[in-house]
This record gives structure tokens, sequence and C-alpha cells, in this order.
């Protein structure tokens, strides 16, 4: 049985590795590592809900035990290891799925200690899918939220640029502007926070940088 054990262990890891070699392929912020731990202990969590206790069960002919119970709380416990991925930054959510990837790691990790290894396997396939397949068309048909920073030294280049981002098809959720001096002149520093298309938004911001000589883009996120 302990066997069967080790076996049920060196499954799930390798799922969760898995998984975790292509968030570590995409520079997020949980690895492999991390899945490869999360699949092993839902796992090992998993084999001790249902096996853990014979011993004692054996001697209290009267005592009950629900399996479940262990495996329920590894559900909300992996939520404060997703929680720990999400960044909340400018005004855009960062995280989002490699944190559901950690809790569909989780419960691959506890199918595969329950013995099913058909299950865990297809799960580890839906996901890698989901997270390649998915998103080579994001890529494609996707926008993304950038924050950009520039300063310029004529107020007037302002309104200009803001209207060549919406001749780009780069809509504009929202900018700020603050005015600092510096002896007699005086330079205007903007944030604009935009919506483009994934598929070429570099080109069209690369053409926007080339075309205003009086702006400087100081940072693009």
């Amino acid at each position: 049985m302990t066997t069967e054990f080790i076996l049920r262990l060196f499954i799930a890891a390798l799922l969760g590795g898995i998984i975790g070699f292509e968030r570590e392929y995409r520079a997020k912020e949980a690895g492999a590592r991390t899945h490869f731990l999360v699949a092993l202990g839902s796992a090992l969590f998993m084999i001790i809900s249902q096996y853990g206790f014979d011993v004692v069960l054996g001697q209290l002919d009267k005592a009950s035990f629900d399996p479940s119970r262990i495996a329920s709380q590894v559900v909300t416990g992996i939520g404060f290891i997703g929680a720990g991925t999400i960044i909340f930054q400018k005004h855009v959510v960062r995280g989002l799925t490699t944190a559901a990837g950690l809790w569909v790691t989780s419960a691959i990790g506890l199918t595969c200690g329950a013995g099913l290894y058909p299950l865990a396997v297809a799960a580890t396939i839906l996901v890698l899918i989901c997270l390649e397949t998915l998103n080579m068309a994001i890529k494609k048909y996707g926008t993304r939220n950038l924050v950009i920073t520039f300063a310029t030294a004529d107020k007037e280049e302002i309104p200009k640029l803001l209207e060549q981002m919406k001749a780009e098809f780069i809509d504009v959720d929202s900018y700020s502007m603050q005015e600092s001096k510096d002896g007699d002149s005086k330079n205007f520093h903007v944030t604009v926070e935009v919506k483009v298309r994934r598929s070429h938004y570099q080109d069209r911001l690369l053409t926007m940088m080339k075309q205003f000589d009086g702006i400087t883009f100081e940072e693009i996120e």
C-alpha cells in the first residue's frame, strides 16, 4: 500500500510541475516549484484524510469520521497562497490566472491522492490547453491595459497625442496631469490609462513615439 501512496504523490507532483513549468515559461508569479509543492501537498493531505486514521478507528469501535474534511480544508487553505499572487497595481489586477492555476493544481493533487489518475491527467491536459491555446487567441484578439507616462513642455501636444491614440483605436480610460516648474520653464507630466489590442499594440506605440518629437515617454507598463 505504501508503494501505491508514493506513486500517487509522484504523479501529483509531476502533473503539478508540468503546469508550473508553463507558468515559469510565461514568467508568472508562481512557477514550477510552487505548483509542484501545491500538488504534492494536496495529494498528501488527501492520502492522510483517507487512510491516516485507520489505527485510531480500529481502536475505537464507535468512532466515525468524514474523510473529506481535511481535503475540504485544502480548498480553503490554497486561497491564501493564491491571494499572494494577486496584485492590484494602478487600477489593474494582475495574477488572477496564476491564482486560479494554483487552485486547480491543488484539485489535481487531491485527485491523484484519491487514486483517480485518468481524471487528474485529463484535468492537467485541459489546464494546459486553456493556458496555451487561449493565450494565443487572446494575443490575437484580446486587449491589454497599459499605463503610459510621458512629459512635455508644450501643453498643446497633449490633446494631439490623445487624438492620435483614438485614431489608432487605442481607448483612453483616464488620464491625470501634473505641472512642474524648473526656473522659467514648465513641464507637464501626464499619466494615461489605455486599452489597446494585444496583436499590434507595440507597433502603434512605437509609431506614436516617433511622431511626437516634443513628448518624452517616461514609462509604459
